[in-house]
């Protein structure tokens, strides 16, 4: 059966987890932290997901894009140390120095950082096109991306 969180409630032979209100509100500041940590590091296209109900796994899912090998792994390095200071713990890591994707994982908030081509052919987005997205303030720098996939400068 595995380790249940202790917030999981058993439901037609499933674990689905459920947090407290208190819980969300913490998880939604610790997603934005990670975004904007995302975002200082020049991140593109940031995307944030509201999972929770949806996932028995993470209440958010954050989606950002590099423009280069070495930026998506300073981007993943500095949401991991902004998110340490949060008081949040890495408890999975995938995919990372190799420069095309990252996946940083802190329970309730899951941080994928691509090299925006990888990003595409992922296409995470849209196995979670029903669910909400977070409003965030993105600078317009963010949203700058040619039509090859990488940023314009």
């Amino acid at each position: 059966m595995g380790i249940v969180p202790a917030r999981a409630r058993r439901t037609e032979g499933t674990w689905l987890v459920q947090s407290s209100a208190k819980e969300r509100r913490e998880a939604l500041a610790a997603a934005r932290a990670a975004m904007d940590a995302a975002l200082a590091k020049k991140a593109l296209l940031p995307v944030l997901i509201d999972v929770s109900g949806r996932a028995s796994y993470t209440d958010y899912i954050g989606i950002v894009s590099g423009r280069s090998d070495r930026q998506v792994d300073a981007i993943a390095e500095h949401v991991h140390k902004v998110m340490q200071e949060f008081g949040r713990q890495l408890l999975g890591r995938e995919g990372t120095r190799n420069g095309r994707w990252a996946l940083l994982d802190f329970g309730d908030v899951v941080v994928h950082v691509f090299y925006h081509p990888v990003r595409e052919i992922f296409d995470i987005e849209s196995l979670w096109i029903d669910a909400p997205r977070v409003k965030l303030q993105i600078p317009p720098e963010a949203m700058a991306v040619a039509s090859d996939g990488l940023a314009g400068l």
